[in-house]
């Protein structure tokens, strides 16, 4: 892996923005640091160190990092879409179908590197929690890993979504630059007005697509330079999200926080869409020493080696998190009161236990991760971009409902609400995994050469 690593790192073009895939990495890595710490276990179960400690939750404006990470993927999926409509071979006047052929090979592309890791996490736990509960396991913190170790998957089921979304986006982005934006943010605005004003029910969901898809729009702009303000952007977002917490229904922290009556994070609020916005400030202003730091080789061939395995790694590290605090009960080791002066000693040891066992995991399934160069194929046929947009839904909702229901009561058909619609684990594995056949049969033959995918 190391001359491959070096070999990458070498041939890197004078023209990448390598900021971007830093700020990729580090933000994946500050929400499994984040994870890591928040994570409140003693025997009789799993809390939140931000409810424990109240005081720390002004620290999630600086952690909460989400946005940046969705940034980052709307610059990179403008690029890489742009790329493969210039790639597109020409076709007879009237032939048509050129559009549907570079979206699924589009969305096969962006998905293959995020899907199959995912699929292979989801099987390999979804069989193990079956093995568990048949042989009558499932209790204490077995039992709590069960239904959390999925959550962290809501996050590609958004991504999932910014994906299939990439190409009508990016066109009203081209026509009307940061008014798409501000459509966007004002459809935010308007469903928040609608859910804390006027009371109205199930309206608050609609931000899981305003509120996320007006960060990713930020990204398009950034990959045609049009965000020349940074600081202006930084000031403003944090302004208003100050204001907005300090006098709106709006709660304190950036994340998500057991028992509370309004989340920042589930569903997003326009403070969360704000903060978004002092965010992507900020890293701009950040851009200039970093991509400087980025031109010393070392330093370059880390950001490449992290990035290779990044989202196997954001995949597994609740696994190993759990797997270290498992081990720690096992052995008899003391779980400290959460926030005790013990306890804060021992986190140096379990972040570095769990950073070892999350290596571990990587190792054995970062094989997963490596992209596959999709077979040359004929001309597509005008169906495959439906096809490949059923599938990306499918993939959608299945992973989302995932992440709801989790692999806890496997065998007694436990399910969550998705969308009003009650989904179990199964049917949430079942239409991961048919979408995703879709989407690669879709990107077949589209004769559309992907290549590596751009960022």
């Amino acid at each position: 892996m190391g001359s491959s690593v070096r070999e990458l790192a070498g041939a890197t073009p004078a023209t990448r923005d390598r900021y971007v895939d830093l700020l990729r990495v580090a933000s994946l890595g500050a929400v499994v640091l984040g994870h890591w710490l928040m994570a409140a276990v003693t025997p009789d179960g799993v809390g939140n160190l931000l409810a424990v400690v109240p005081a720390l939750q002004p620290l999630t404006w600086l952690l909460q990092v989400m946005p940046v990470f969705f940034f980052v993927g709307g610059f990179s999926h403008a690029l890489s879409y742009r790329s493969l409509l210039r790639k597109r071979p020409e076709r007879p006047e009237g032939a048509g179908g050129s559009e549907d052929s570079v979206y699924s090979a589009f969305l096969r592309a962006r998905l293959q590197r995020l899907l199959r890791p995912t699929m292979v996490f989801v099987l390999v736990w979804g069989a193990a929690a079956l093995l568990v509960q048949l042989l009558g396991g499932g209790g204490g913190l077995t039992g709590v890993t069960l239904r959390m170790v999925t959550q962290p998957l809501w996050f590609i089921g958004i991504y999932l979504a910014m994906v299939a979304f990439t190409p009508p986006l990016l066109k009203l982005h081209e026509r009307y630059g940061w008014g798409a934006f501000a459509g966007l943010a004002g459809a935010a605005v308007a469903v928040d007005v609608l859910r804390f004003a006027a009371g109205v029910p199930y309206v608050e969901f609609l931000n899981f697509a305003f509120v996320w898809l007006a960060v990713h729009q930020l990204g398009f702009l950034r990959a045609d330079g049009r965000i020349r303000r940074p600081a202006l952007l930084a000031g403003a977002g944090l302004v208003t999200a100050g204001a907005l917490v300090a006098f709106g229904p709006y709660p304190l922290s950036m994340v998500g926080m057991p028992g509370e009556k309004v989340s920042n994070m589930a569903p997003p609020t326009l403070a969360l869409l704000c903060h978004g916005l002092w965010l992507v400030g900020a890293v701009e202003l950040l851009r200039a020493p970093a991509a400087r730091l980025l031109e010393r080789p070392r330093v370059w061939r880390t950001v490449v080696a992290a990035n290779g395995v990044a989202m196997t790694a954001f995949l597994w590290h609740l696994t190993a998190m759990f797997g270290v605090y498992g081990a720690m009960l096992a052995l008899d080791v003391e779980l400290p009161a959460p926030a005790s002066a013990a306890w804060w000693a021992q986190v140096p040891l379990r972040i570095t236990l769990a950073a070892a066992l999350t290596a571990g995991l990587v190792a054995a399934f970062r094989a997963f991760e490596r992209p596959v160069s999709a077979p040359p194929g004929a001309a597509g046929s005008t169906g495959a971009g439906p096809l490949a947009a059923l599938g990306a839904t499918l993939c959608l909702l299945g992973v989302l409902g995932l992440s709801m229901v989790g692999f806890g009561g496997l065998l007694d058909g436990r399910t969550a609400l998705l969308i009003a619609i009650p989904v179990s684990a199964p049917a949430a594995v079942a239409m991961t995994l048919g979408g995703w056949l879709l989407v690669e049969r879709a990107g077949r033959g589209t004769g559309v050469r992907a290549g590596r995918p751009a960022r």
